[in-house]
């Protein structure tokens, strides 16, 4: 019998009348998930193991590529750890936003590895595999049809972002899951998806109130994110009719009222909404106790159905070739003065490299120390004894970024100006060079929202046998 039906048939035969206990391994595979409270975690007998490995927090790039965000060995060794721990226990392991972004090459990718992984091992297991890509067409079609609308300021989708776009992902939710586990498996790795979903699947299909199961997956899927001190160390959580318990496996962090409450307005525009494809949670009376000093107790959240799903469309295309130039100064008339002349530099480049080519880059500039981090820049009263310079070309080719960046370099640390002292140079270099491709520039051009009439479609089910 595969893990999933082994807890589906449990809590079948028990009418639900004892708790289901969940284990959320890692706030995101692949960057490392700390043994001693994964193994406390085993120890508690879970009902499920379930891990969330990508987030477009990182940015663009890796959706654009199809490149992992993590290391290839880190990933590896976290896969290989979830796994034992899961066939050990004969539970579901359930694993969502394979490699990083959850595109085909992300997914495909980390199916690699845990094939790699069972091969080695010796370990045989039912696998299934959600795919979350969207072909260009109906998404093209959707558009057509007024069937896709923006989220915060993106402008609006049109047919010639959807064909720019590299890799484009919908992201699912539960019922994909849902599917999976029907479908008689030991293990689920599924491509984007609501980081809620691969938590709250299982409890909802089991008979728990969906409310408190997609309340409890929004904590720990952060793991121990949500305790004081916060940590990506693996956590519990016990979920019942009515609520649930949060417990971190390591015992140095306290999952308190206020910590939990706190992260529930994690990502949250609305503190007290969490929209998902299949409807909406309401957090409005949910309500925080302490059990101990480590433990905390979560009751109230109410669950809506959606009248007419809706899913999260990501896409990302490349903007062309980055080429970076780091550098410092602790020149003082320089730093008073760097918003002129880093605009003056500007000029005497384009008038360089533009003298038998078009200007078909774009420079940009972050002054550390002033202004380099803010969003909205302040004004400040005292100028840092010191800053450090990032300048950003993004040009059509390799080439072309890096005749821009070096050039820049170059007069840069040269440039005159009323008060200068040094000729030899106004700037401090890290290391050499100081110029450095960094590679392709990717764009979020898609980050929208789809309606749809049937989500099944969207996210095909694969069985393999490994």
């Amino acid at each position: 019998m595969t893990a999933s039906a082994r807890v589906l048939e449990h809590f079948a035969k028990s009418d639900c009348s004892e708790p289901i206990r969940i284990l959320g391994a890692s706030g995101q595979l692949g960057y490392g998930v700390p043994t001693p409270a994964f193994d406390a975690g085993l120890e508690r007998a879970p009902h499920l193991i379930g891990c969330d490995m990508g987030s477009i927090d990182p940015g663009p790039y890796y959706l654009g590529s199809g490149e992992l965000a993590t290391s290839p060995t880190a990933t590896r060794r976290d896969l290989r750890k979830v796994l034992r721990g899961a066939l050990k226990l004969k539970i579901p392991l359930v694993i969502g936003s394979a490699g990083s972004a959850g595109a085909k090459p992300h997914l495909d990718y980390t199916l690699a590895m845990v094939r790699e992984i069972a091969g080695e091992e010796g370990w045989q297991f039912r696998l299934g595999v959600l795919r979350a890509d969207i072909d260009k067409f109906l998404l093209k079609a959707a558009v057509a049809s007024g069937g896709v609308v923006s989220i915060d300021d993106m402008p609006a989708l049109d047919a010639e972002e959807v064909d720019a776009a590299s890799n484009i992902v919908v992201q699912m939710g539960m019922s994909a899951f849902q599917r999976a586990l029907a479908a008689d498996v030991d293990v689920i790795i599924a491509g984007r998806a609501c980081d809620t979903a691969i938590f709250a699947a299982l409890p909802a299909m089991a008979g728990f109130p969906v409310g408190p199961a997609q309340h409890m997956a929004k904590i720990i899927e952060c793991a121990s994110l949500c305790c004081v001190p916060g940590g990506r160390d693996s956590i519990l959580a016990t979920l019942d009719h009515d609520g649930f318990v949060l417990e971190s496996m390591a015992p140095q962090r306290r999952a308190t009222p206020v910590s939990v409450a706190a992260h529930s307005l994690y990502e949250q525009a609305d503190p007290f909404t969490v929209q998902e494809p299949e409807g909406r949670l309401d957090l409005g009376r949910a309500t925080y106790a302490a059990i101990d000093d480590r433990r905390t107790r979560v009751v109230g959240a109410v669950w809506q159905d959606a009248k007419e799903p809706w899913v999260k469309i990501e896409g990302a295309r490349p903007v062309g070739e980055r080429a970076i130039l780091l550098c410092g100064t602790a020149d003082p008339r320089f730093i008073a003065r760097h918003e002129q002349l880093l605009k003056e530099i500007e000029g005497v480049v384009r008038d360089l490299v533009c003298e038998d080519a078009p200007e078909d880059y774009v420079l940009t500039w972050r002054v550390y120390g002033v202004n380099g981090v803010r969003m909205t820049p302040v004004t400040q009263n005292e100028l840092p004894a010191e800053a450090f310079i990032m300048g950003e070309c993004i040009a059509p080719t390799r080439a072309r970024a890096a005749e821009v960046v070096r050039t820049t370099k170059q007069y840069l640390l040269h440039h005159g100006y009323e008060g200068r002292l040094s000729t030899g140079g106004n700037l401090a270099f890290p290391f050499t060079p100081p110029e450095v491709s960094v590679g392709a520039a990717y764009r979020f051009n898609i980050y929208h929202l789809m309606r749809t009439a049937n989500l099944d479609a969207l996210f095909p089910l694969e069985i393999e046998t490994l």
